[in-house]
């Protein structure tokens, strides 16, 4: 079958999955208390329907959703509530959180693991299993599921795409869920395409996991409704836009969804979410993450509890090679910088990458020689060059002006950039203070009706 692509994008020259591609899943239960920030994924907070105090079993929900994009939080311990108070996350700040005090028992809820026949289900009935599991994206964007999955009147996907590129160097969880725990991703599609009766599901994998593209093209061979679709291995091949593009032809902007394509784009952590969910009586109460990198003594990959804290998980897993001068959550591409390890791990959580040395910080960015690399670079097929211009002189006009709201954040530009410009830096700040001037206006027209 052709290897499928979209335009432009890049070949990182280290992809650093072979630190743990190759290393099973194991399983941590941690033994300190447990943290649930109320936000861990878009749209409002979650609301604690605890109290400090209250008793908790593993797979009880101890927060219902905010509002209709919002997603209800579950325990993964069992134990008493100690807190329901500001904890550090992992992007630095402070956030309200509901803080368990772990019994190390794990009682469970009594249904939970308990296997349902999805057949005997509504879409409604599922949809609202979805909605109280807490299932959010865990690519790292962490929007609510169920909203995903809730469908205007006469709007329905004609494909489901499994996003399961991979892509960002380093990672390797969901390289290591579709080879050990492929009945589940596809009987977690099978409940989607149930929902969805005239879509077709498409697995879409890159192509450098041939043992993967193997596996899953022998357990769909005889399924009409399934298939595989291998991609050529480029950088962001994982993006929504990107991965539609290459696998239907069909093209968004930002400001359109995958359905207006025709398309729902799920990544494999929550296709098998949704499974646990739906057949097995589990809600989002784990997730798998990647310890890597040269700073990790032990790189692996493990299927750690939501709210453990993530300092533990390191030091119970070989800890850390003394003192690594940076410390990311998720990719080298997109992930967030981390200070400080003593935050919780939550549905989103996919990596911790520690690295011996911060190239990135001994760049010593130039100016502009307009070579045109980020350009030939750019998926979303802006200017970087120009964009990082407006955006340096605090012009916003001029960097709306220039598509920049399009960006991505994918990192593309300041990768290639000979004069080491960090553009994307750049481009975050505009975008924030863009969306800001928005909000202002917004509020300042609304005060006038």
């Amino acid at each position: 079958m052709k290897q499928r692509t979209f335009r432009h994008g890049i070949h990182p020259a280290r992809d650093g999955k072979a630190y743990t591609k190759d290393a099973p899943i194991q399983e941590y239960r941690p033994t300190g208390e447990a943290v649930y920030p109320l936000s861990q994924h878009i749209g409002a907070p979650a609301k604690a329907i605890v109290a400090v105090g209250d008793e908790v079993k593993v797979g009880q929900m101890i927060a219902e959703p905010g509002g209709f994009v919002s997603a209800a939080i579950c325990s993964a311990v069992s134990g008493k509530v100690k807190a329901i108070e500001p904890r550090l996350t992992v992007n630095g700040r402070k956030s309200p959180a509901i803080v368990i005090d772990n019994d190390g028992a794990f009682t469970p809820i009594p249904t939970l693991g308990e296997e349902r026949d999805p057949a005997t289900l509504s879409n409604e009935e599922i949809l609202t299993i979805i909605r109280d599991a807490g299932i959010v994206g865990q690519g790292g964007a962490g929007f609510p599921t169920h909203v995903k999955l809730t469908m205007k009147e006469g709007v329905a996907p004609d494909t489901v795409i499994i996003n399961a590129a991979e892509c960002e160097p380093y990672l390797t969880s969901d390289y290591r869920l579709m080879l050990e725990r492929p009945e589940q991703l596809l009987s977690g599609l099978r409940v989607v395409l149930q929902m969805f009766s005239a879509a077709r599901g498409v697995i879409a994998i890159e192509n450098n996991k041939p043992e993967a593209i193997r596996l899953l093209n022998k357990l769909t061979a005889d399924n009409a409704r399934i298939s595989v679709c291998p991609l050529k291995t480029k950088y962001p091949q994982g993006g929504e836009r990107m991965l539609i593009h290459a696998v239907t032809g069909r093209d968004i902007n930002s400001k359109k969804l995958p359905i207006d394509a025709g398309c729902v784009v799920l990544n494999v952590s929550t296709t098998i979410s949704i499974y646990q969910a739906v057949c097995r009586q589990t809600p989002l109460i784990s997730t798998v993450m990647t310890l890597t990198g040269d700073g990790v003594n032990t790189p692996c990959n493990v299927a750690v509890p939501v709210g453990t804290d993530q300092a533990e998980l390191m030091e119970a897993f070989g800890g850390l090679k003394g003192e690594p001068e940076k410390l990311i959550s998720g990719g080298p591409m997109m992930g967030n910088a981390m200070t400080d390890l003593h935050v919780p791990v939550v549905k989103a959580s996919s990596s911790i990458l520690a690295m011996m040395q911060d190239e990135v910080a001994q760049w010593d960015p130039s100016p502009c020689i307009r070579c045109g690399r980020c350009v030939r670079a750019c998926p979303s097929r802006l200017v970087p060059a120009m964009m990082g211009k407006a955006a340096d002189a605090g012009d916003l006009t001029a960097f709306e002006g220039l598509n920049g709201m399009e960006c991505m954040e994918c990192g593309c530009c300041t990768y290639v950039c000979p004069a080491k410009r960090r553009l994307t830096q750049s481009f975050k700040f505009a975008k924030n203070a863009v969306n800001a001037a928005r909000r202002r206006a917004k509020e300042a027209a609304d005060a006038k009706k």
